[in-house]
């Protein structure tokens, strides 16, 4: 049985992981952090990722913990109320449709499950370099003994370890767009009850949501900014980044940026694309965020990096021995599908996508080849 090593767990991760097996080989999936990471927005599941969900057999599951908002606010930075809506939210879309907005923690809990009695999961680790021969890559990891795989995968986001090894530093393939984000979780000290609640004004805005049957808040903070020079492992520094922001808006934002800095879950990073001209080089191969990241701002990064799952699997099952000849058709099948989806947070100055525009590029590829 062939040997894959997997660099994440979150969706990317896990679901390669999924499909791999499906396919004969058998996946090592390693994570840095100690268990599953908690937290994390909202993500959406659109299209024809709604297609790999169904026939991993988590569709059904999926829409039971899907969130259950019955719209949203609008308000500027004073507090005011600009408009409401009872058909959408600007995170999940309108509500006439099929697609599913759920948890990240709980898509991750559901892919997990999937693969948790038959995938290696090594947690509190990862990669420090990659050497590769005629016969497989030989690994070396921060805590563990090397081991040799016979292909690797990079499912390790934007900042992915697999593409700093492989191909090379990161300032070649991310663009910055102008954005940072952060995100956490915290008590919902507003009382919503399923209702999302936006604030922006020209430079920053924010985005308030309950979860959990509204026992808690996840907030989406963000604000235009050139690339800002942090410490990635300093969450202090990236709070006060945030809350020297965002402090001018009015109305609840002390209590919000006051309920950050207690955050156990607190996230913050660039909105960046990865744009590269080849995903994969020898044995290795990237996944989603990794490989080709839209931002949040499309939307549709994780709807991305599950196909892209599927889609690398079912040409690794096609390909026999021949993993180069099954990198170069992932690749041909995936890239337009990528691109358009990626010009969604590129080609509208900022705001949402138009629908048609949503409509075809969540949909711009099959999964039967």
């Amino acid at each position: 049985m062939k040997t894959v090593l997997i660099s994440g767990a979150s969706v990317a991760g896990l679901t390669t992981a999924y499909w791999l097996r499906s396919k004969g080989y058998a996946p090592t999936v390693v994570e840095r952090a100690p268990t599953l990471r908690p937290g994390g927005q909202a993500l959406d599941v659109r299209g024809v990722a709604l297609g790999v969900l169904d026939r991993m057999g988590l569709l059904a599951e999926a829409r039971r913990v899907r969130t259950r908002m019955r719209g949203m606010t609008m308000l500027d930075a004073e507090g005011n109320e600009l408009w409401r809506s009872h058909e959408m939210t600007l995170s999940g879309g309108r509500f006439d449709n099929d697609d599913i907005e759920l948890l990240r923690d709980d898509l991750v809990r559901l892919l997990y499950g999937r693969t948790r009695d038959d995938v290696e999961y090594v947690f509190g680790d990862s990669l420090s370099a990659l050497e590769e021969d005629e016969g497989g890559v030989h690994a070396a990891f921060e805590h563990g003994e090397p081991r040799r795989f016979d292909l690797v995968v990079g499912a390790d986001g934007l900042h992915s370890k697999v593409r700093q090894l492989a191909f090379g530093a990161e300032r070649q393939f991310v663009h910055h767009l102008g954005r940072h984000l952060a995100v956490f979780s915290s008590e919902n000290f507003l009382g919503l009850d399923n209702w999302q609640v936006w604030m922006r004004d020209e430079t920053a805005r924010y985005c308030l949501y309950p979860a959990r049957d509204n026992t808690e808040m996840r907030a989406t903070l963000g604000f235009a900014s050139e690339p800002l020079d942090y410490d990635h492992h300093d969450i202090g520094h990236q709070q006060a980044l945030v809350t020297e922001r965002l402090s001018h808006l009015r109305w609840e934002t002390p209590k919000l940026l006051a309920a950050m800095r207690k955050a156990p879950d607190f996230f913050f990073d660039a909105m960046a694309q990865v744009r590269m001209r080849s995903w994969s080089v020898g044995r290795s191969v990237l996944i989603g965020d990794a490989g080709y990241c839209p931002s949040p701002m499309s939307g549709q990064g994780t709807s991305l990096a599950m196909v892209g799952a599927y889609v690398l699997a079912d040409e690794l099952g096609r390909a026999g021995d021949d993993h180069r000849a099954a990198f170069g058709r992932y690749e041909r099948r995936m890239r337009p599908y990528a691109e358009l989806n990626q010009a969604l947070a590129t080609d509208h100055h900022g705001g949402p996508a138009p629908e048609e525009s949503l409509e075809r590029a969540k949909n711009a590829i099959a999964l039967d080849a």
